[in-house]
This record gives C-alpha cells, sequence and structure tokens, in this order.
C-alpha cells in the first residue's frame, strides 16, 4: 500500500507564496506520474499540475506562470511551488501518484488558504 503524505499548506495573504510537499512511501520511479489536485468547497476536484516520470509536465491554466512542480528522486517527493497566490486558489490540495498498472493513490491533502 502507497502512503503520500502532503504538507506545506496553511495561511497566505494574496500575492503570497507556499511550497507543497508530498512525499511518498516508495520510490517515486515506481510512479508513471505525480500530480496536484485542488478541490474548493461546492465545487469538483480539480487537476493543478503534473509530471511525469520522464519529466513532463503539465498545468491547470489557471496555475500557469505562477505554479510550479518538481520533484526530488532521491527523497521521493514532489512539490508544488506556488506564487502570486490569489484567493482563488483557496482549497484543499490533494497529491495523487499514478502507478504503472494505472492504479492511482491520494494523499489525505493539505489546506490552502488565501485571505487578507
Amino acid at each position: 500500500q502507497v502512503q503520500l503524505v502532503e504538507s506545506g499548506g496553511g495561511l497566505v495573504q494574496p500575492g503570497g507564496s507556499l511550497r507543497l510537499s508530498c512525499a511518498a512511501s516508495r520510490s517515486i520511479f515506481s510512479f508513471s506520474a505525480m500530480g496536484w489536485y485542488r478541490q474548493a468547497p461546492g465545487k469538483q476536484r480539480e487537476l493543478v499540475a503534473r509530471i511525469t516520470s520522464g519529466g513532463g509536465t503539465n498545468y491547470a491554466d489557471s496555475v500557469k506562470g505562477r505554479f510550479t512542480i518538481s520533484r526530488d528522486n532521491a527523497k521521493n517527493t514532489v512539490y508544488l511551488q506556488m506564487n502570486s497566490l490569489e484567493p482563488e486558489d483557496t482549497a484543499v490540495y490533494y497529491c495523487k501518484a499514478r502507478d504503472r498498472r494505472a492504479e492511482d493513490y491520494w494523499g489525505q491533502g493539505t489546506q490552502v488558504t488565501v485571505s487578507s
């Protein structure tokens, strides 16, 4: 069973920055892709950013130019650097990993609140 543990969420003012971390319980080389999703109250969960095992990335249009996803293979960790945060970015952020059998694993989520 894979465990994903997110951290780094919190309260930040508009225009501020946060870095989320997602630590996996096994080598992230075993995953074909990892990603960050978010879910705001009353809304569906949506993809924020994704990184493949080959290093390819894609982003939601709403975060392009502000958010950056990266990975540290030695630490089995994926990061989401979030800059120029807006109140609309307020949500619970979830880490997801997809293994090579197309099975998905989810973390427990971390709350990000952007407010003055």
